[in-house]
């Protein structure tokens, strides 16, 4: 085999190991990829019986550039033609890398938006009755400091801004049926 070849495979080798090494990634103690979400961080309501506590989630490597973090979740299987956002937090600060369970706004000056459940905190999953559902928690590495957002600003709008102001995105992906 020609030496140049060798060298240049070897070295495309280091490069994709390297970005898989530092790919941006988001993560939970409380939910494992593919995992049925446990009832603790299920919605307590509309016939659902969970304790409606967010999980933890924590992130690292995020891309240079990062100014703050946007959280979402994420229905795409609510029988709604657009999905269901059960969750919309922007303004996280750029040193923060990380929720903690039961996670609240107040403490870090992060913005919690009005969720598809009409309430600015996380509601957790609530499916009808039948298939399970996926959940799709992400994280958004944003370039602006902070999305500024008129009052009553809808998630969707909240959504838009953040969609503009990505850099890049870390998902994980989990069910919950009943």
């Amino acid at each position: 085999m020609n030496s140049n070849l060798i060298f240049t495979l070897a070295a495309f080798s280091l490069v994709a190991l390297q970005s898989k090494a530092m790919a941006f990634d988001l993560k939970s103690n409380d939910v494992a990829p593919g995992s049925k979400i446990k009832n603790e961080f299920v919605f307590n309501g509309m016939d659902c019986k969970g304790e409606n506590k967010s999980p933890e989630l924590h992130w690292s490597d995020a891309p240079k550039g990062a100014k703050s973090f946007a959280v979402t979740l994420y229905d795409p299987d609510a029988p709604t033609g657009s999905g269901f956002w059960h969750w919309v937090v922007i303004n996280i600060p750029p040193t923060q890398t990380s929720l903690e369970k039961g996670w609240k706004s107040t403490s870090t000056g992060a913005t919690e938006i009005t969720s598809d459940f009409g309430a600015t905190n996380y509601g957790g999953p609530c499916p009808p009755p039948g298939k399970p559902h996926r959940y799709i928690f992400s994280v958004h590495a944003l370039k602006t400091e902070k999305i500024d957002l008129p009052p009553g600003a809808t998630n969707a709008f909240a959504r838009f801004m953040i969609e503009g102001a990505t850099i890049k995105k870390a998902t994980l992906k989990a069910s919950y049926g009943r």
